[in-house]
């Protein structure tokens, strides 16, 4: 097979994608942190940069609600709601002599309320009401076990191998439970499929009939941190949960910390991971999709030679320090390509290597469709390869 050395990654513009971080020769020493599991995410690539039980089962607590918020906004996309739907809140999502909602989080509604789905959403997000799950959940499948069944469809649509719920707000229920990096996955989903409701995330504050209540993220307020979302939780089998998603420049990071020991310790733990993850990565475009990287030739055709790349943009996180180091180089399946050759036809494998170590690969395909030639050019050639 022929090899062809394509690039040097010092040489490429640095920009905002996914292999572990340990593919690499070397790369920086991950923070120490205390908490049952947790896991740094890369949100363009999925990349994870470093974790720890990340698939262990726990008790997700409020973190449920971002699958709540997330199968709302499907019913939004889809047009059977509208997020300026009116509501009318029944007596099961109502607190008073509801014991399952003692002491939990609340938006304070009433029966009888008529509010927007959009201001169901923002209770749902700001004040993690349980309430406003209730509501929502009836207005949007009819009931809370119906609602459940939809939850559990998108766990198994986004590929969420260690979760299964059985509650809409997360109140200790047996049998439910998910994972630091199941929950990484689906505020990766919420970034990029809620746009026009990802922002309540950032939000600080919600006041309601007269009640004004603090997101519980305190990391929205760190001046050090560009955090915009996600999520907290807390049941006394979960433990102190946290997801957290920070933005430096064209950069983004997921931390999900789950089963810590305070409020303040999942911020901290959170906060030391995000400062490590910007501090140590940089998150590279490796390949263009339809941008030549090659060019090479081909018998028998109506072209003597066609180029070469990859039908897809390719990003990875990369460590700081190895940059300098990674090389990538293609190579063909085969070393005398013949005509005919459709466009996006895979020809070989790109190869990514840090030092030796090889760390990823793609397809290499055709750029440009290649045609059988004449007879007398397919005779030349004939001639050219036999003599």
């Amino acid at each position: 097979m022929k090899n062809r050395l394509l690039l040097a990654l010092s040489l490429l513009t640095v920009s905002v994608h996914s292999a572990f971080a340990d593919n690499f020769v070397t790369g920086p020493q991950p923070p120490q942190i205390q908490a049952g599991s947790w896991v740094l995410m890369d949100y363009t690539t999925g990349q994870v940069l470093t974790a720890q039980n990340e698939h262990m089962q726990r008790n997700p607590a409020s973190l449920t609600k971002l699958m709540t918020g997330y199968v709302v906004d499907r019913a939004i996309d889809s047009r059977r709601i509208s997020a300026d739907d009116i509501v009318t809140v029944g007596k099961d999502a109502w607190a008073q002599g509801n014991p399952v909602f003692n002491g939990s989080s609340l938006m304070f509604l009433k029966p009888g309320d008529r509010l927007t789905v959009r201001d169901l959403s923002r209770g749902l997000i700001i004040d993690s009401g349980n309430d406003a799950c209730v509501a929502l959940a009836d207005y949007v499948a009819g009931g809370e076990p119906q609602f459940v069944a939809m939850m559990n469809k998108y766990v198994t649509q986004l590929g969420l191998r260690d979760t299964h719920f059985e509650t809409v707000h997360g109140l200790d229920a047996s049998g439910q439970h998910s994972s630091a990096y199941d929950l990484a996955v689906l505020s990766r989903a919420i970034i990029h499929g809620e746009p026009e409701f990802y922002h309540m995330y950032s939000e600080r504050s919600l006041t309601w009939n007269g009640i004004t209540q603090q997101n519980r993220n305190g990391l929205l307020w760190d001046k050090n941190l560009n955090v915009d979302g996600l999520k907290t939780g807390h049941t006394s089998g979960a433990g102190f949960n946290l997801i957290a998603s920070s933005v430096e420049g064209q950069r983004r990071l997921i931390a999900v910390i789950m089963g810590a020991d305070s409020p303040k310790g999942r911020e901290e733990q959170a906060r030391k991971l995000l400062h490590w993850g910007q501090d140590n990565f940089d998150t590279v475009q490796i390949l263009h999709k339809g941008k030549k990287i090659g060019t090479e030739h081909i018998w028998y055709g109506d072209a003597d030679a066609f180029e070469v790349g990859t039908n897809q943009d390719v990003y990875m996180a990369l460590p700081k320090s190895e940059v300098p180091n990674i090389k990538a180089k293609y190579l063909l399946d085969r070393q005398d390509i013949e005509a005919p050759l459709a466009v996006n036809q895979r020809v070989g494998e790109i190869e990514l290597f840090d030092r030796d170590k090889l760390i990823a690969h793609w397809p290499l395909v055709s750029l440009s469709e290649v045609k059988k030639g004449g007879m007398w050019s397919r005779f030349s050639d004939y001639l050219h390869r036999k003599f």
